[in-house]
């Protein structure tokens, strides 16, 4: 005698589960050809170089420079805003910190054709990078005189010279009114 199945799963049941799982692989796959950019496995692109002659260099404030026509931002520093905070010149006269910051910015790039590497572009749309005049790093010498501040993601290099300016003294870590440890939570 044979036995007889009363509940036998269909020919289309049999065929759900192996169905499921490929579409749920390819859902998968298109989520995850979506969601990861194209080049994330590529080549590495190198930097733009801006290169500007002496002519053409402005200094907008103690952190940014006009490059001809373009605008950027010196990374990794932290300046404060135009009348934030005051400083004392080494004549024992009140100054702002961040026209003080300008003006050290501006003897650094004086008669000097800047290059600057771009890392990028902040909210505004300008761009940021470390740049050099005449051999010297306008970014870690902003920090090492004391008039900017390392900002929080920074090199372990300019954080140092930060240490060594407050340590010294030097720039705004003189007499700065608001304390510069204060700048970097935006005054």
């Amino acid at each position: 005698m044979r036995i007889r199945r009363i509940f036998r799963p269909s020919p289309a049941a049999r065929l759900r589960l192996p169905l499921a799982a490929a579409s749920g692989l390819g859902l998968f796959v298109l989520l995850v050809s979506a969601a990861v950019p194209r080049d994330l496995f590529g080549p590495a692109r190198p930097l733009p170089l801006l290169a500007t002659p002496a002519g053409e260099v402005r200094v907008l404030d103690g952190e940014t420079l006009r490059l001809g026509e373009r605008v950027l931002r010196l990374h990794a520093l932290r300046v404060p805003e135009r009348g934030a905070a005051t400083c004392r010149d080494p004549a024992g006269r009140t100054v702002d910190c961040a026209a003080a910051a300008a003006a050290a910015l501006a003897s650094l790039v004086a008669g000097r054709d800047v290059a600057c590497r771009v890392q990028g572009e902040d909210r505004h749309g300008r761009a940021i990078g470390t740049c050099e005049a005449g051999g010297v790093e306008l970014n870690a010498s902003l920090v090492a005189a004391g008039w900017a501040l390392a900002d929080g993601g920074a090199a372990p290099a300019l954080a140092a010279l930060e240490g060594a300016a407050r340590q010294g003294g030097r720039g705004a870590w003189a007499s700065a009114v608001p304390a510069p440890e204060t700048w970097r939570r935006g005054l």
